[in-house]
């Protein structure tokens, strides 16, 4: 995945988990995925694997494809 594919994932995960009213800490409790990362997730820090983009896409009720246009 390219820098501006995971900065763009993260933007897109932040924008829809906002829209929505959850915090990390929902996505955490959904996904058990550690708050740090999700943080660095939507910072466009880390390159999420495809398990856990399905994880967050599921907890967010979107599918990976909303995630990353």
């Amino acid at each position: 995945m390219s820098q501006n594919t995971a900065k763009r994932f993260g933007e897109n995960m932040k924008k829809i988990r906002l829209k929505k009213g959850m915090s990390q800490g929902d996505i955490y409790r959904a996904t058990k995925i550690e708050r740090a990362y999700i943080s660095n997730l939507e910072a466009g820090k880390q390159n999420p694997t495809l398990e856990t983009m399905e994880k967050i896409a599921k907890a967010l009720g979107v599918n990976v494809e909303q995630l990353l246009k």
